[in-house]
């Protein structure tokens, strides 16, 4: 019968692998926390793997007053040599300033994409334009007909009908002068005419 995952016949195995892997020292219960997770396997079988791996001379211990601390044997890692780490710290200059580069073109681009967003396009704004002039037809037929009335407007309704005109010229990207020589709107003041105050 073979043993599974996380028995203790199989905790040097992933215990040596799992140090060379990170390459770095730990102690005993951060070994035992990190495979415990991923492997099952408890804290005698990982402590008495990494006393024989020692034994063994396969992997360093260090002793630090009561704590002892568990690395993996440097003799088995390739020596990289000064031109090595140099070629490396220049690989990594070069990468971080690709880096930089391409966040700053990110950015960029994400301001534009923003801008894009936020603005109408042509089309929205003539539809906007279509239908606004579309509304400002009703209110002038309106308006003609309370101009046509034998009765003369009320303030209030005088009121009213500006209201509406400011409503709409608020999404107008134009003057309201244009906007209503555009929908062939006429006021009293094209023909000089000043209505009394109410």
């Amino acid at each position: 019968m073979s043993k599974g995952r996380g028995e203790p016949a199989a905790a040097p195995g992933l215990v040596l692998s799992y140090l060379r892997e990170q390459n770095r020292p730990y102690s005993a219960q951060d070994v035992f926390g990190n495979l415990q997770r991923d492997h099952g396997l408890g804290k005698a079988a990982v402590v008495k793997a990494l006393e024989q791996l020692a034994q063994q001379g396969r992997i360093r211990e260090k002793v630090y007053g009561k704590q002892k601390i568990y690395f993996a044997d440097q003799d088995e890692f390739d020596t990289v040599s000064d031109t090595d780490l140099k070629d490396l710290d220049d690989e990594i200059l070069s990468l971080t300033a690709k880096v930089q580069s391409v966040q700053q073109s990110c950015r960029h681009m994400e301001a534009e994409l923003k801008e894009l967003t936020s603005s109408l396009t042509t089309p929205d704004i003539c539809k906007e334009i279509e239908e606004l002039k579309k509304e400002c037809a009703k209110y002038t037929e309106r308006l003609n007909k309370i101009k046509a009335a034998t009765n003369h407007v009320t303030p209030e309704e005088k009121e009213k009908a500006t209201e509406l005109f400011d409503a709409i010229l608020e999404g107008y990207p134009k003057s309201k002068k244009q906007f209503f020589e555009e929908v062939g709107i006429e006021t009293d003041e094209d023909y000089n005419i000043a209505l009394p105050d109410p």
